[in-house]
């Protein structure tokens, strides 16, 4: 038993590096923050031109 507890966290990182895990909740991303969005409204939407 006690040369199991040897070899598992062997086998454990063997096993992750030939088929590693994906976690998607890791990178999920939700978008772009407020600050991006403020910075492309400024600069995609023209201003009008009698308002000043």
């Amino acid at each position: 038993m006690k040369q199991l507890s040897l070899i598992a966290p062997i086998l454990s990182e063997f096993r992750e590096f030939v088929a590693p895990h994906y976690r998607p909740e890791l990178h999920y991303m939700r978008g772009p923050g407020p600050a991006y969005a403020r910075s492309k409204v400024m600069v995609d939407t023209p201003r009008p031109r009698g308002d000043r």
